[in-house]
């Protein structure tokens, strides 16, 4: 069940020529060949509300771009602008940067950080107020995520 809704959410995103290169546990990894990125991507096992589109965490790389292992959330809720976004896994806190319904590290580092963080946890969760000012998380698990954050490093390798 977990991987037939991790599919289905990659074949709803249109893409020229992706690549599946696996589904580890709750985590895919793919590629798409122009402009050539490889991804590890999840949805959430519980959502902070409804919304138009599948929310999702991604750690992906644009080599053309020099650009690897970079963080990017999609929330489930449009978010209200002043709010903060903090994404906690196990004991560390990161704020990110982010736009109605998107977020990402404020900087390489950060992605680093928060990389070697779900690398040794269990789960992540992020965590803003709604337009409506309600407070939501968006909750995913982790297991499976360093091996698709592996397999989608190596999937642009030589590329």
């Amino acid at each position: 069940m977990k991987r037939v809704a991790l599919l289905a959410l990659m074949v709803a995103t249109p893409a020229a020529a992706r690549d599946s290169l696996g589904v580890f546990d709750r985590w895919g990894a793919f590629t798409d060949a122009a402009p050539l990125s490889c991804y590890a991507i999840a949805q959430p096992v519980e959502a902070g509300g409804a919304s138009r589109w599948r929310p999702f965490a991604s750690i992906a790389s644009w080599p053309a771009r020099g650009i690897r292992n970079q963080l990017h959330i999609r929330l489930s809720r449009e978010r209200n602008p002043q709010s903060r976004v903090t994404l906690s896994i196990g004991e560390r806190r990161f704020e990110l940067v982010a736009g109605n319904a998107d977020a990402w590290a404020p900087d390489r580092r950060t992605d680093a950080a928060i990389i070697a963080a779900l690398r040794s946890s269990r789960s992540m969760s992020v965590e803003t107020l709604a337009k409506s000012g309600a407070p939501f998380a968006d909750v995913y698990a982790l297991r499976g995520a360093a091996t698709a954050i592996d397999a989608a490093s190596l999937g642009c390798v030589g590329r």
